[in-house]
């Protein structure tokens, strides 16, 4: 077979949802063997992409190519009603939902709907029972990372919120 005709037929089995490669880990199945070698980076941790610049690492090229707007400033997607850029679409998109309101991360146990999949995940250690956040101190264990940076005051005695009317400072907001 030609290298056309071999492009072609890797080409078409991508749409045909014959999947001949497996993940030995995971057992996840690929149509092509270069899917499965970057999803074997998940498993071995393995991150082979450096920045130049700051010397981070990352499992797949297009990683590193987004992270390298950091350094260059360039925010080429705009929101003109708010005047906020950002390096990545998925940011913009993101960043939309304070706008329309949209939260569409639907937790399925209570229906409480979230803008980022990221505080549904969170949101989910709750229900979960799961407290993977744990004070070395005193093995006390939080669900949130926040809950756990709070209570650490109370071993290092830090008083970070001060009163804006006074020099009083507390551990936590005044706001509150």
């Amino acid at each position: 077979m030609d290298f056309c005709g071999f492009r072609c037929a890797r080409h078409r089995r991508s749409h045909s949802g014959v999947k001949l490669f497996e993940c030995s880990v995971c057992s996840k199945r690929f149509a092509q063997a270069e899917n499965l070698e970057s999803h074997s980076r998940i498993h071995s941790g393995e991150k082979p992409h450096k920045c130049h610049v700051c010397d981070k690492m990352f499992s797949e090229s297009t990683d590193l190519n987004s992270h390298m707007r950091v350094h260059t400033g360039d925010k080429t997607y705009k929101r003109p009603l708010c005047d906020k850029a950002f390096s990545e679409s998925g940011h913009l998109n993101r960043h939309m939902r304070v706008h329309t309101g949209e939260k569409p991360h639907k937790c399925h146990m209570c229906n409480k709907a979230f803008s980022q999949s990221g505080a549904l995940n969170s949101h989910m250690r709750v229900h979960m029972g799961e407290k993977p956040h744990k004070c070395h101190m005193c093995d006390k264990a939080f669900s949130e990372p926040g809950n756990l940076n709070r209570h650490m005051r109370v071993h290092t005695g830090a008083k970070p919120h001060k009163c804006h009317m006074c020099d009083k400072t507390r551990a936590i907001s005044f706001a509150r």
